[in-house]
């Protein structure tokens, strides 16, 4: 007899057999396996969704159509449940500052890091349908290149890699009396429950908490696994500033280095910043020709020597000339053009081209 899935306890953490292990190194395309085997976790009626959602029936054959936003979807029982109260600013702001803080880290690091949003977050039964189906508030992915997520928004457990943080904002509800046991059963490896500062539920403390996922289950940490040296706190605090502080400005420069010197990347490898860069670079060079320009003007007509208005710049040489070539030459030189054909003498001189046979010719007769 096939053992039905929904409804099924999460396993205890003392009876939970250790992940698969392998003497080769994981595949970089390899699934991020748990700690241990995912399961649906708990029966609804022992999941403490409280008054704050509401329950209906949504039969599986029109889970598919549903447009709606759903917290949370069981197929032994057909209910799904949503919240009750609108979506406001106030419940989206994490989840949108997430997605732009996380951006600002994969400039630095050299490679995008993306955001999905409320995507579904599915488990399937044994028949490969659809048991129990979540939405976070965001889910972002290091690697987005490996999501290999199905249809436009759904990530499957088992089929997908997970995404390295999910989000949940309780404004209005408490993730820790259900979802929290949810995303500990099926494996979600690191989970972060925001406590909003105009928060609705006056019996939580403002802030953000980090929950990883170990062999025992979740524990809470004060700094992120995906994000290394992140605290909970300056997380919290840079969802609260408008506009960024240097201080989370600092932060998000770190981490994006440190995540790129594991990957062997940086911010030139990032278009925009590689762009900029190179525009800074070339700003700062014009302005040192300009000012060694400047130099090389005034010496000279300290000397009482006739000195072309915007002498030397833009003549042939000036820029790769030796510096201290030039100052000497400045203070000696008997006039501008002496001082012109020093320039042409210092001037690189361009590669030889080689030639080959003409097209149509043929090369010297073998033997």
């Amino acid at each position: 007899m096939r053992q039905e899935h929904t409804g099924c306890p999460a396993t205890p953490a003392g009876d939970r057999p250790d992940a698969p292990t392998s003497s080769a190194p994981p595949s970089e395309d390899a699934i991020r396996q748990p700690p241990f085997p995912p399961t649906p976790g708990l029966p609804l009626a022992e999941l403490d969704f409280d008054g704050a959602y509401r329950r209906f029936r949504l039969p599986t054959k029109d889970l598919e159509q549903y447009e709606g936003r759903l917290e949370f979807w069981d197929r032994a029982t057909q209910t799904a449940l949503e919240v009750r109260e609108p979506t406001s600013p106030y419940h989206e702001r994490p989840s949108q500052l997430l997605s732009a803080l996380a951006e600002r880290i994969a400039q630095v690091r050299g490679k995008p890091i993306r955001c999905y949003g409320t995507m579904d977050l599915v488990l399937l039964g044994e028949d490969d349908e659809p048991t129990r189906l979540m939405q976070a508030d965001q889910s972002l992915y290091l690697h987005p290149e490996r999501a290999n997520l199905v249809g436009p928004s759904a990530m499957v457990v088992g089929k997908n890699h997970y995404p390295d943080v999910v989000l949940e904002v309780d404004f209005t509800t408490d993730v820790r009396r259900h979802k929290l046991k949810l995303y500990e059963a099926w494996g979600f490896p690191e989970l972060w429950v925001q406590v909003p500062d105009t928060s609705r539920r006056p019996s939580r403390v403002h802030g953000l908490t980090i929950h990883v996922l170990g062999k025992d289950g979740f524990k809470e940490a004060e700094e992120s696994a995906a994000f290394p040296g992140w605290a909970a706190e300056d997380i919290h605090r840079a969802f609260n500033e408008d506009p960024l502080s240097e201080h989370t400005c600092a932060i998000l420069e770190r981490i994006g280095r440190v995540l790129g010197e594991r990957e062997g990347t940086g911010p030139d490898d990032d278009p925009l910043l590689r762009s900029q860069r190179q525009q800074a670079r070339q700003e700062a060079r014009a302005g040192e020709l300009e000012r060694r320009g400047a130099m090389v003007y005034t010496i000279m007509a300290t000397r009482h020597l006739d000195v072309p208005a915007n002498f030397p710049l833009g003549t042939p040489g000036f820029a790769e000339a030796p510096v201290r070539g030039v100052v000497e030459t400045a203070m000696s030189c008997a006039s501008a053009a002496e001082f012109t054909d020093w320039l042409r003498g210092h001037a690189p001189r361009p590669a030889p081209t080689r030639r080959g046979p003409k097209r149509g010719t043929r090369g010297p007769a073998k033997g």
